[in-house]
């Protein structure tokens, strides 16, 4: 195992996980050199894969999240689909698991009963609410998450509805921090060689994110309020359409920031003036103080209005779409990667890792596994012998 091999490499992931966020957190540790096997429905497989958009049957979304996995068709609600999984964490470092709580339970595969077994397995369990409190047997998607959590409460403007975002907000979030958790219980059996169990709720993370709305409410009795496109935390700051139309982003999120930002503006009486000097002060005036940071940017083309911006050290950002990135030089460079192998052309490109490891290039993204496609090589490996996989596979328990 070295650098270039990825932090991870030498770790087996079984990932008995469907739909986004168990998927993103087995994800995110191939990213870093683990071997991910998902577990999958013999017959229909993981249900993103009936998600759209799709291209030539093969679904984006899918795609994005189980590139590079090996796939293996096990009928998890059978009895000897259930002594096959374990067979195959025995061997394992980590089980990752998004069914409802107490599922794994009447399965007899509970953390005790895995581990009585494998004692250095971590076992990273997401699901709606977590694994223990009043809710806990709840179902939960990540739009119930992004609603329970207060995310939808704090997300639009002030005169529309609570919004829920178009994607799998929740979902990715719970994601990456069950690959967090695991990765740090992964360190910690490399100091004790005992594994443990990681317990992700799809809301938990996002009401982390959110944690000064309670902090506020809980201290001073304020219910925080959307805002749109303001944060409610410092001024100005906000998203602006430019002469030519396009849009962009402003945060003068701190004094300095909004200090130079009144310079490249050829504002600077704005630095002294008593309703803008201070953010208390600029939030107090926070709309007068829009309408001119409006009205400057809505004078000039969008490419003028950011090279002045870059000039005088403003932090700003184009709204780009995903033409505008797949273009950009910068995303080009640093953080889209080819996703080869697959339906959905050579062209097709993918977010690479969310983060950047000295010496550790990254993965590749070859291929969508189909469903079962990896079943005999890794039951053989198991130990399973061809007649067992043979009569598995005749019986509907294994597909592949």
């Amino acid at each position: 195992m070295t650098a270039a091999q990825g932090p991870l490499a030498g770790i087996r992931v079984i990932e008995a996980g469907s739909m986004y966020a168990a998927p993103t957190a087995g994800r995110m540790l191939r990213d870093f050199g683990a071997e991910v096997i998902k577990v999958e429905d013999p017959a229909q497989g993981d249900f993103a894969r009936q998600w759209q958009p799709a291209h030539e049957g093969t679904a984006i979304g899918f795609a994005r999240l189980n590139s590079g996995k090996r796939s293996v068709g096990i009928d998890m609600r059978r009895p000897e689909g259930r002594a096959v999984l374990q067979r195959l964490v025995a061997d394992a470092d980590v089980l990752i698991e998004n069914f409802r709580p107490g599922r794994m339970e009447a399965w007899g595969m509970s953390y005790d009963e895995l581990k009585a077994v494998n004692p250095g397995l971590v076992m990273t369990r997401v699901s709606g609410f977590g694994q223990t409190g009043p809710y806990r047997e709840r179902p939960g998607f990540g739009t119930v998450a992004e609603t329970a959590s207060g995310y939808a409460f704090l997300n639009g403007w002030p005169h529309t509805p609570p919004t829920a975002p178009p994607f799998g907000f929740a979902d990715s979030i719970a994601g990456i921090s069950a690959a967090y958790g695991t990765a740090m219980a992964l360190f910690d059996r490399g100091r004790t060689g005992v594994g443990s169990e990681v317990d992700v709720a799809l809301y938990e993370p996002l009401m982390f994110i959110l944690g000064d709305a309670v902090l506020n409410y809980t201290s001073s009795g304020e219910i925080m309020q959307r805002h749109g496109n303001a944060s409610g935390a410092a001024s100005p700051r906000g998203i602006y359409q430019a002469a030519d139309g396009g849009w962009l982003s402003i945060a003068g999120s701190n004094q300095a920031i909004a200090m130079r930002l009144f310079e490249a503006m050829d504002r600077i009486d704005l630095q002294t003036d008593e309703r803008y000097a201070t953010n208390v002060a600029r939030m107090a005036n926070n709309e007068s103080l829009q309408e001119i940071v409006v009205d400057w940017v809505r004078q000039r083309p969008r490419d003028e209005v950011l090279a002045i911006l870059d000039k005088f050290e403003v932090v700003a950002a184009a709204v780009n779409d995903s033409s505008d990135i797949v273009a950009d030089p910068h995303f080009s460079e640093r953080t889209l990667t080819a996703l080869t192998g697959s339906a959905l052309g050579a062209q097709a490109l993918v977010p690479g890792p969310i983060l950047h490891v000295r010496d550790f290039d990254g993965p590749s993204y070859d291929g969508v596994p189909a469903v079962g496609e990896h079943t005999a090589d890794v039951l053989g490996a198991a130990g399973l012998s061809a007649d067992e996989i043979a009569r598995l596979a005749a019986d509907g328990v294994v597909s592949g």
